[in-house]
């Protein structure tokens, strides 16, 4: 595994071609779907798609994560410089013998080339919203559609970046974690894109999309955490609750703990990263949990007071608060299940889009003598 060079650009053209052909499917029950098959009635099916297949994705890169098999091919954007598995299958045989509990075998290997696939596949749909956000923009459905697809077709490339340095780097956590946020990144990017074509307008007064700022902010904070913990293998640091350790603030080094720029399992200095590290890892997201939970509450109260659209708005965020607090008490007393760690970075997923789309709406409210509308699309849309 170690003479493997890191990037081998060989196999890109197969991969571009399996990429295309995992898209042809979504696309073309979007082009049965949409009426008229107008590009902008083509657009707002493919973004629902789009969407919800990347949040598929998130999840599949969780299970990618949680599985240890980030590094089943050791290399990017291929498997040992061929496209798949099967042309790769005598070295992975090779690194399994030498470490049959290795990163390397052949049940990673595919799980890691899956997760490849299906990324390339929703980077050409990405590709295919750009193209139909400009020609729907040229057809007077939109500007500013186009330069939010176009938004999302950098980052779905910076996201790329992060895949392949995730694996060159050797599941650095910093570079790991960061990753993870770019997906959750992508999810908020296309989920705000939705509200374009079907979100009505959520008068809220400006305190209350000041509290949903801070709602969001806290949430990113926490998911990043969140990252920390599983990119850094912290869950297990504490097994009971609500006390670590038996205690209620066990032996803990921040410092270490939060020292970004350093490989997987080691400190700042180089050495073996100690256990209280992983026990401060561990507490910090305990901590953010219960501001975030906090905040989350808060805000569906005031919800609850700005009429029937707001109240149920707030009862999704209650829902999805308090599938996180179980999820996340799981993953803690049952030993870091992978359905639950799973079930808990959809949560996760799920909040983040929830709140985008919250936030979209409340900005489409009108504030005070006359209104703001974002994106324009929905007044086009409205018009007769």
């Amino acid at each position: 595994m170690n003479a493997t060079a890191p990037v081998d650009l060989a196999p890109v053209a197969m991969l571009l071609a399996i990429g295309g052909v995992l898209a042809l499917a979504p696309f073309a029950w979007v082009w049965w779907r949409a009426p008229a098959r107008s590009p902008r009635a083509l657009l707002r099916a493919l973004t629902w798609a789009t969407l919800f297949l990347t949040f598929d994705l998130v999840l599949f890169g969780a299970f990618t994560r949680l599985t240890d098999s980030g590094l089943g091919c050791p290399d990017w954007p291929g498997c040992y410089g061929h496209s798949s598995p099967v042309g790769a299958a005598a070295p992975i045989s090779s690194a399994e013998r030498a470490m049959p509990t290795g990163p390397v075998t052949q049940t990673k290997a595919w799980i890691e080339m899956t997760h490849r696939y299906l990324a390339t596949g929703v980077g050409a749909l990405i590709v295919l919203l750009l193209l139909l956000a400009v020609l729907a923009a040229r057809r007077g459905h939109g500007r500013r559609l186009a330069i939010a697809a176009a938004v999302t077709f950098a980052w779905v490339c910076v996201q790329g970046a992060f895949g392949a340095w995730t694996v060159t780097l050797r599941l650095y956590p910093a570079v790991v974690t960061l990753h993870l946020l770019g997906g959750i990144g992508l999810v908020v990017l296309l989920a705000w894109q939705t509200q374009a074509f079907d979100a009505r307008p959520l008068a809220l007064p400006a305190p209350m999309r000041l509290v949903l700022w801070t709602v969001a902010a806290l949430a990113l904070v926490q998911i990043a955490l969140g990252g920390w913990v599983s990119t850094n293998y912290a869950v297990l640091a504490c097994t009971d609750f609500p006390t670590c350790q038996g205690r209620w603030w066990p032996p803990m080094d921040v410092a270490e703990g939060f020292a970004i720029l350093r490989p997987l399992g080691a400190s700042a200095d180089g050495g073996y990263l100690p256990f209280a590290a992983l026990t401060a890892i561990h507490v910090a997201h305990r901590i953010g949990a219960l501001v975030l939970l906090g905040a989350l509450a808060a805000l569906v109260v005031l919800l609850a007071r700005h009429g029937d659209e707001a109240r149920r708005w707030g009862w999704r965020l209650a829902a999805i608060g308090g599938w996180q607090l179980a999820t996340g008490l799981s993953n803690v007393v049952l030993g870091w299940p992978l359905l639950a760690a799973l079930a808990h970075t959809g949560g996760a997923a799920a909040l983040a889009a929830c709140l985008a789309a919250l936030l979209t709406r409340a900005y489409q409210a009108p504030r005070s003598e006359g209104s703001v509308r974002f994106p324009a699309t929905v007044s086009a849309r409205a018009a007769p």
